[in-house]
C-alpha cells in the first residue's frame, strides 16, 4: 500500500525522548491533581454546584488521559508501514491488553486502497467497532452499514470530499456494535495521492470518543441545571422579599400611635437578613393599634428560608393580627397559633412573643412560645421579663400557653427581638448582649435612636439566620 505521507510533505523529525518523557510526567502530575480535586468534591449529587464541578473534573481527566496516551505514542514513534513489514518481518513484543477505557483501546487506524479495493484495519479498530478480528475489514462501501441511519449522510459526505476533492476528513458519527451498544467515533484522515496526483487510497485514524462526549454532556447538563437552580433561587428570593415587604409594617423609622392619648408609645423596628443564605427567612415584627385602644406588639420567627417559609410567616402574622383585633388575649392567641401551625401540610416550628399594651393603665399583658422574653430598660438598667410557660409553636399538639402582666412607667423601654439578632448566641446570651447596651439606650432620645444603637453593635456581624428587633418607648 502507498505510504501515509504524501510526496510533497516531508516527514517531521520526532522530538527527543527526554523532552516527551518530561511532558508525560507533567501530564500525569496534572492528572493526579485533578483527580484529587474530584475526590474532594461531594458526590451525593444534592448540590448543582458540586455536580457541575465533578463533571468538569471528569471531562478534564478524559482529556488528560488522552493526552498521556498521545504523548506515549509520540515517544514510541510511528508504527511501521504495513507494506514494509511484508518485505522485512519485524518481531515485536505483544503489548499488554489495554485496560478498559484506556486510550489504546479507543484509537484505531485504517487504510482503504482504491486501486485494489482492499482494506487494512488495526486491531484497536476491531475493538472499537466490536467486530471479530478474524473477520475481513469493511470496505468503504460496507462501512455505512455499521453507522446509525441519521449519521450516514455525514460519513458519506466526508468520504466523498476526501476521495473526489482531496479534502481531509475530520468529523464524528455514531456506530452500532453487534451487541447493540452505540459508540461515538471521531474520524480523521487524508487521501494518499498516486504519482499522477490521483487518489490511490485513503487512510484514517478513528477514535472512540463516547466517554468524552458523555462527560461533555454531563458538564453541559449540570451547567444548565446549575443555571436553572440559580435562576430559581433568584426568583424565590425576589418573591420572598416582595411577600415580606407586603406583610411587615410599611413604616420605617419611628412611628407614633397618636390615638392613645397622653400616654403613647414611640416605636421603631429593623429587620436584618441572613448573611449566609440568599433566601429570606421567616422572622417578623409587628405593631398594630387595636379597636379597643390597646396596642399589639409581636415578634416571631419561623424556621427555614425561602418562599414557603415566608408564606408561612405571612399566614401566622395574619392570624395574629386577626385574633388580636377580635380581642383574643395573648395566652389564648398562642394556643390557637400552635394549633394552626400543627395543622399545616408541611410541618414547621416557630417561636413568637405577643404583647397587648393598655395605655390608660400602662399595663403590658404578654405570652411567649419558645421565644426570648422581652427586655425592659428603666433608669439606665435592663432586665428580662419573667417568662410565662410556653413551648415552640408546632412542637406538640394541645399545648397551653400562660400569660404574664407587667406595669410600665413613662420613659420605660421595651425591646422585643429574635435569636438571629445577635449571631452565634443562644437566646439567653443574646439577651445578655442587649442588656449590656443599657447605658447607651438610656442616653437615646427616641426608639429609633435605640434601634440605631443595636444596629451599630450587631448589624455588621455575619449571621446564619435573619434577625428582628422591635423597640417600644413609653412616652408621657
Amino acid at each position: 500500500m502507498p505510504s501515509h505521507l504524501s510526496a510533497d510533505r516531508p516527514a517531521a523529525q520526532p522530538p527527543q525522548g527526554d523532552s516527551v518523557d518530561a511532558l508525560i510526567s507533567q501530564a500525569r502530575r496534572l492528572k493526579g491533581d485533578v483527580d484529587a480535586v474530584r475526590r474532594d468534591t461531594p458526590s451525593d449529587g444534592t448540590d448543582p454546584q458540586d455536580r457541575w464541578q465533578r463533571a468538569l473534573c471528569d471531562l478534564a481527566l478524559h482529556h488528560l488521559d488522552d493526552l498521556d496516551g498521545h504523548l506515549a505514542q509520540l515517544r514510541d514513534g510511528p508504527l511501521p508501514d504495513p507494506a514494509s513489514t511484508e518485505a522485512t518481518p519485524v518481531v515485536r513484543a505483544v503489548p499488554p491488553a489495554p485496560r478498559r477505557g484506556s486510550l489504546l483501546s479507543r484509537v484505531g487506524s485504517a487504510e482503504w486502497n482504491l486501486l485494489t479495493d482492499e482494506a487494512s484495519w488495526s486491531g484497536e479498530l476491531y475493538q472499537i467497532l466490536g467486530r471479530d478480528p478474524a473477520a475481513p475489514p469493511l470496505t468503504l462501501d460496507e462501512l455505512p452499514s455499521v453507522v446509525l441511519d441519521e449519521d450516514r449522510p455525514r460519513l458519506t459526505s466526508m468520504v466523498t470530499g476526501c476521495l473526489v476533492d482531496a479534502k481531509p476528513i475530520d468529523g464524528e458519527f455514531r456506530v452500532v456494535r453487534p451487541d447493540g451498544e452505540v459508540r461515538t467515533v471521531h474520524m480523521m484522515g487524508e487521501p494518499v495521492l498516486d504519482s499522477d496526483g490521483s487518489t490511490a487510497s485513503m487512510w484514517a485514524v478513528l477514535r472512540d470518543v463516547s466517554e468524552l462526549r458523555r462527560s461533555q454532556r454531563a458538564v453541559s447538563e449540570t451547567r444548565d441545571s446549575l443555571q436553572r437552580h440559580q435562576d430559581r433561587a433568584r426568583t424565590e428570593h425576589r418573591l420572598a422579599v416582595e411577600m415580606q415587604e407586603a406583610v411587615l409594617p410599611p413604616w420605617r423609622g419611628s412611628l407614633r400611635l397618636a390615638h392613645q392619648g397622653p400616654e403613647s408609645l414611640d416605636l421603631a423596628a429593623h429587620y436584618l437578613p441572613s448573611s449566609t443564605s440568599a433566601l429570606i427567612g421567616g422572622g417578623w415584627y409587628d405593631a398594630l393599634e387595636l379597636a379597643d385602644g390597646e396596642t399589639l406588639l409581636s415578634v416571631g420567627d419561623l424556621t427555614g428560608h425561602g418562599v414557603a417559609v415566608t408564606s408561612g410567616m405571612a399566614t401566622l402574622l395574619g392570624a395574629v393580627r386577626g385574633m388580636a383585633m377580635a380581642g383574643t388575649r395573648p395566652g389564648r392567641l398562642m394556643t390557637w397559633l400552635n394549633q394552626l401551625l400543627d395543622a399545616t401540610v408541611q410541618p414547621a416550628l416557630g417561636s413568637a412573643v405577643c404583647c397587648r399594651y393598655r395605655p390608660d393603665t400602662r399595663t403590658l399583658v404578654w405570652a411567649q412560645a419558645g421565644h426570648p422574653a422581652p427586655l425592659l430598660f428603666r433608669d439606665g438598667t435592663g432586665r428580662r421579663l419573667r417568662a410565662p410557660a410556653g413551648v415552640l409553636l408546632g412542637a406538640t399538639s394541645g399545648a397551653v400557653y400562660e400569660q404574664a402582666e407587667e406595669t410600665l412607667e413613662p420613659g420605660d423601654l421595651l425591646v422585643l427581638h429574635t435569636d438571629g439578632l445577635v449571631p452565634g448566641h443562644s437566646g439567653t446570651a443574646a439577651a445578655d448582649r442587649l442588656l449590656d447596651l443599657a447605658p447607651r439606650f438610656g442616653e437615646a432620645r427616641t426608639a429609633q435612636d435605640c434601634v440605631r444603637v443595636a444596629m451599630e453593635e450587631f448589624g455588621e456581624a455575619e449571621r446564619e439566620d435573619d434577625g428582628c428587633v422591635l423597640v417600644a418607648r413609653v412616652t408621657s
